[in-house]
């Protein structure tokens, strides 16, 4: 028989909002254990070399890989409340007795009895269909962030980047400065959805961005070497030289052991897929989970560390630690201003469907 292991809350994911969840519980005296299938925790801010936007809170001016480390840095403040692993995944959660399955590495499994969860899995890449997706050179917009930014090695030397939001933009750039050729970016949509700042750095730079355009097929036999791209109200089709294919078109939340559990689920096209439904402190309909970060609906890093303090917060106030209720308000007012203007618009009306007044005790 396997052993079970205890904790007093189980943190499912050591990204932006995990470790931040893991900060705050910790703070309060709550035993917390961290788990991250990747093998470096901080998540998508280690590949994020650009400094962020919002509020000196959310470290406004500081390049993402550096505020991993100040997280970081606040958990192990808090001594050894927190056990974190890498190079670990939760593969299963068990209604009937609260029992979450765990492997480390290929060899090591074990039970973990959880008082209480904060799921902060995150999120994974969309992949558009289209001939030849599957050749060596086509890749996600976050493989190329993880062979430049955590391993130092450029996917190619010309790169057609297909998505003009926030990651297909910032990737362009990251990859410009990595000394890497950008032939063009397409953007099937007729407005660029990214942060006009960052679409500008790389127009300055010659890169043209192509609107209302897509990507018909990869061309190449055992490797990308050119694509066909189609201009989508003319329907003209023209060819691109390049050697890697970027896809940057949108992320999915990551939320299986959330069906598992049997929380209520909703598919809100505005959060990006099926998200639980919330409390305003981020309980989902389990009495015993809360969530936070992409998990919750797809959004900017900042929100996710805003969103992990919550229901860090809110899981150690369920178990008796004493938390301030104004921190709740201060980081409500946080969340409000980082959604704020036209850009937040879209995550305000996905909320609204998300949230509810409260649940009925259990």
């Amino acid at each position: 028989m396997s052993e079970i292991r205890k904790t007093d809350i189980l943190v499912v994911g050591g990204g932006a909002a995990g470790l931040s969840a893991a900060a705050e519980a910790a703070s309060l005296g709550a035993k917390v254990t961290v788990l991250e299938s990747d093998l470096h925790l901080g998540g998508q801010l280690v590949k994020q070399t650009h400094k962020f936007f919002g509020s000196k809170d959310e470290h406004a001016g500081t390049r993402g890989y550096k505020i991993a480390d100040i997280i970081l840095d606040e958990i192990r403040a808090c001594g050894d409340k927190v056990e974190a692993f890498t190079n670990t995944s939760a593969i299963g959660y068990y209604k009937n007795d609260g029992i979450v399955t765990v492997m480390r590495g290929e060899e090591e499994y074990y039970k973990l009895l959880p008082k209480k969860i904060v799921m902060a899995t995150g999120a994974q890449e969309r992949i558009i269909p289209f001939p030849n997706n599957d050749i060596p050179g086509v890749y996600g917009a976050g493989a190329v962030q993880t062979l430049m930014n955590v391993y130092g090695v450029v996917p190619g030397k010309r790169v057609l980047m297909i998505g003009a939001g926030n990651i297909g933009l910032i990737v362009s750039y990251q990859l410009m400065q990595a000394g890497v050729e950008i032939a063009a970016v397409l953007e099937a949509l007729p407005k660029i959805g990214g942060y006009w700042v960052h679409a500008a750095k790389i127009r300055r730079l010659g890169v043209p961005i192509l609107l209302r355009h897509t990507i018909k097929a990869a061309l190449g036999a055992d490797m990308v070497d050119g694509a066909v791209v189609q201009d989508i109200e003319t329907g003209e089709l023209s060819h691109v030289e390049c050697d890697v294919i970027c896809l940057a078109v949108g992320l999915t939340p990551t939320n299986e052991m959330l069906w598992q559990a049997g929380c209520e689920m909703r598919y809100i096209p505005q959060l990006c897929g099926h998200v639980p439904l919330r409390d305003p402190k981020l309980r989902t309909s389990h009495p015993d989970i809360w969530i936070a970060g992409d998990a919750a609906g797809i959004e900017e890093a900042s929100s996710a560390m805003v969103e992990g303090r919550i229901a860090g917060l809110a899981a150690a106030q369920s178990l008796g630690f004493k938390a301030d209720e104004g921190k709740f308000d201060e980081y409500h007012e946080r969340l409000a201003a980082l959604r704020r203007g036209e850009a937040g618009e879209k995550i305000r009306s996905g909320l609204a469907l998300a949230q509810v007044d409260d649940w009925r005790d259990e």
